[in-house]
């Protein structure tokens, strides 16, 4: 029902929500569920500052990637509702991309997909949210990968080896 188009997102939206059977209910569950989703990592993240996981550095950075391929797609569907806020948020966050030295101005318009936030852009970030979450499901699996070999962190600090069972 969606209509990646300018002209046409806002009002695909809002007739998803009025005409659509539960459609407010399944637009509200993702917005929401993706915020709900977000608490669940922050406090995850709090959980290895805690214990300190930190100090499993592959298991760390891919948990990072991770993060920031997340707030990329929480971005781009962000912008997809194509209101002011999203417009305006697109703008202000794809203009960041100008302090890069000597290439920002070309990943800006790169992003724009001209020199401007348009039509092209909302198609680009359209897809980069449906492409993205394939993405996060190899992210996971290499995450839960490092975390199988390093083993994870527990309350009392000790280690849990004599618990396990070898897997290969």
């Amino acid at each position: 029902h969606y209509t990646a188009d300018t002209s046409l997102a806002f009002s695909s939206v809002a007739n998803t929500c009025r005409n659509v059977q539960y459609g407010w209910l399944i637009r509200n569950l993702h917005a929401n569920g993706a915020s709900l989703f977000f608490i669940c990592i922050y406090l995850h993240i709090a959980r290895g500052f805690y214990y300190g996981s930190y100090l499993y550095k592959e298991t760390w950075n891919t948990g990072i990637i991770l993060l920031l391929t997340l707030m990329a797609t929480a971005f781009v569907g962000y912008v997809l509702p194509w209101g002011q806020m999203s417009f305006w948020g697109a703008t202000v966050i794809t203009n960041l991309f100008s302090a890069v030295p000597y290439i920002g101005q070309t990943l800006v318009e790169w992003a724009w997909g001209g020199f401007s936030v348009d039509n092209p852009t909302l198609t680009r970030f359209f897809a980069l949210h449906f492409l993205l979450p394939f993405m996060i499901t190899s992210l996971v699996l290499i995450h839960l990968t490092f975390l199988h070999e390093s083993g994870s962190n527990n309350p009392l600090g000790i280690s849990s080896n004599c618990d396990k069972i070898p897997f290969h």
